[in-house]
């Protein structure tokens, strides 16, 4: 019922920038918080990055000051500009959207298919 298409990832050298972008669409309503979590080699799925329906933004402390989440909602989009990355930045990064579709009112967490982002030499 809804589709997310993740874009963006790739590979960059430490202090390098990358934006990643996540579009929605399908049989949607309107769309609550959204955001972008990602999982490291071994490790669990962490959130990075979430922004409600009215702009309010809450970031993970290793990227505040490095990382901005914007959203664009007659698009249904949300993107993260990522500046200064590490390389302990590497990860694998998911874009979820909390959605109502027109099937179903109730919310329901939407992921993306992730992509792949690597900070390296």
């Amino acid at each position: 019922q809804v589709q997310l298409v993740e874009s963006g990832g790739g590979l960059v050298q430490p202090g390098g920038s990358l934006r990643l972008s996540c579009a929605a669409s399908g049989n949607i309503f309107s769309t609550n918080a959204m955001g972008w979590y990602r999982q490291a080699p071994g490790k669990q799925r962490e959130l990075v990055a979430t922004i409600t329906s009215g702009g309010s933004t809450n970031y993970a402390d290793d990227v505040k000051g490095r990382f901005t989440i914007s959203r664009d909602n007659a698009k249904n989009t949300v993107s993260l500009q990522m500046n200064t990355l590490k390389p302990e930045d590497t990860a694998v990064y998911y874009c979820k959207i909390d959605a109502r579709t027109y099937t179903t009112l109730r919310i329901v967490g939407y992921w993306g298919q992730g992509t792949q982002v690597t900070v390296s030499s």
